[in-house]
């Protein structure tokens, strides 16, 4: 595509040398530059992509953007307000705007975006529907699945334009978007035309990044913000879904515009209170959880729908709740949404069984003090006997909750098993020091009711190794993740191996 036709999705820009040439590919990695490539230039935290111009020309690049003024190249420059905005339309444009083509729905909120996605995406295929998915576990394109990568959760916005594009020469009509709190505020999902706006819930997570939790809120609702300026598409209404369960969430959000907004609650009451001309409420109740799963029953202005899901947790009926308010607003028949809601029998690295007999062994992503407690209760739930788990907390993360989730562990756990789980280039035992601080307010004594096993491969075999029958080990924190990480290197590893060698006692 010629420059001077991607430069017209720029808001504003001012271009020094100006001169046509036809861009092969965008990128803000100059690894990934190629012969004719456009080079963007972001600004990061830790070094300036502006550092990297020179070997960006060396690999071939043929025009750079970015924020500052740059002399002694004569290729075109083109300088641009915000360069990780700039990337987004520019990719979108690249790719001829493929979200204008694709009815696209965004989940966002701090727990069960994964799970929900999932759950979404099974009901509009079970009402006939072709539908791709991008999530925190890979994208899914039809019958084809693409690894995202080590630790990705929204992708860049090259990535994702490429994948949305992939979708419409697949024919795909919708596509199903985990948006996280980064992938917002660093501008990822800019320039992709939203539909639907979803909601979980906001707990306390990535204060590491977002400092604060004014700012950790602000940037999950820029999804609901977007419905207003996105591209308008036949036969196709802005809705915003809520969580009335969920303050942080659905008080905030309230106010967003959106021609209907579909507001659901997991809360044992049958009376829905009477749908205004853009909202409409639902209601779970007589809600019922064993170790095959739930059933409940959901009220709605349209009748009752009875639901059963083979999966785990009672928090999972917030996330069914959810996903059949996107039934709802693109008028789903109660069958396909029941359907869909059937055929999901798990999530990778969610609530993921690897054992039911003699104990239970899961693997579960909770790495956050809100999914931890939710984890935890579904395990005590079920559990007969104990309940042992194993965690840990990343480095260079929110530290503030590592105490918290120590604390939640040791009221909520038996035996506790403190572990490795991507340390990065921060001490493990200063981690794992912090987490002990909140076990110890909790009132648990150290080789006693907690243990503290630097080798996570050693903390997984050692929960398995005490555990009777009845009981119930849980290793949360990594999930689906095929990698840790220590210092700056990703070492191959993952909790579903490490629990089946576990079990057959192996190392």
């Amino acid at each position: 595509m010629l420059l001077s036709s991607l430069l017209r999705a720029l808001l504003a820009h001012e271009i020094h040398n100006p001169r046509d040439a036809d861009i092969t590919r965008i990128t803000a990695d100059s690894r990934q530059v190629i012969a004719g490539a456009l080079f963007v230039a972001i600004p990061g935290e830790n070094f300036d992509g502006a550092r990297f111009i020179p070997d960006a020309l060396q690999r071939g690049a043929v025009a750079i953007v970015a924020e500052s003024p740059i002399t002694n190249y004569q290729l075109p420059i083109i300088i641009v307000p915000n360069s990780r905005i700039a990337l987004a339309h520019l990719c979108s444009a690249f790719y001829d705007n493929p979200s204008r083509k694709l009815r696209v729905i965004g989940v966002t909120g701090t727990d069960g975006k994964t799970t929900t996605c999932t759950l979404i995406a099974s009901i509009l295929k079970a009402a006939g529907h072709r539908v791709g998915a991008i999530t925190t576990v890979g994208a899914q394109i039809g019958e084809k699945e693409i690894d995202t990568g080590f630790h990705t959760t929204t992708p860049a916005a090259p990535d994702i334009q490429r994948y949305l594009a992939q979708m419409v020469a697949a024919e795909m009509q919708y596509a199903v978007i985990e948006a996280t709190s980064h992938g917002l505020a660093q501008h990822r999902l800019d320039a992709i035309d939203f539909d639907i706006a979803v909601i979980t819930n906001i707990q306390h997570e990535h204060l590491d990044y977002h400092k604060t939790f004014e700012n950790y809120r602000d940037a999950k609702a820029l999804l609901f913000r977007s419905l207003a300026s996105s591209h308008r598409k036949a036969r196709t209404a802005k809705v915003a879904v809520l969580n009335a369960d969920d303050a942080a969430s659905f008080e905030f959000l309230r106010g967003i515009e959106a021609e209907e907004q579909i507001v659901y609650r997991s809360g044992e009451t049958k009376r829905v209170p009477r749908p205004t001309s853009h909202v409409t409420f639902i209601f779970a109740h007589h809600i019922t959880h064993s170790t095959s799963g739930l059933s409940f029953t959901v009220t709605t202005p349209h009748g009752n729908l009875s639901i059963s899901s083979s999966l785990l947790g009672r928090y999972n009926v917030s996330n069914i709740l959810a996903a059949l308010g996107i039934g709802i607003a693109r008028r789903v028949p109660f069958e396909a949404m029941r359907e869909g809601i059937a055929n999901v029998r798990g999530v990778v690295g969610r609530m993921q069984v690897m054992q039911r007999e003699p104990f239970a062994a899961i693997v579960d992503f909770a790495h956050t003090p809100n999914a931890l407690r939710a984890a935890l209760e579904t395990a005590r739930e079920i559990s007969r006997g104990k309940v042992i788990v194993v965690f840990g907390c990343a480095g260079l993360r929110d530290v503030q909750k590592r105490p918290l989730m120590g604390e939640i562990a040791g009221n909520l756990a038996d035996k506790i098993i403190v572990t490795a789980e991507d340390p990065r280039t921060e001490s493990l035992d200063a981690i794992n020091a912090q987490i002990a601080r909140g076990l110890e307010r909790a009132g648990r004594r150290a080789r006693k009711d907690y243990f503290i096993v630097d080798d996570r491969a050693e903390a997984i075999a050692y929960a398995v190794n005490i555990a009777r029958a009845g009981d119930v080990v849980i290793v949360t924190g990594k999930g689906h993740e095929r990698s840790m990480c220590f210092g700056t290197t990703e070492y191959p590893w993952s909790d579903q191996d490490a629990v089946v060698a576990a079990l057959q006692g192996k190392r």
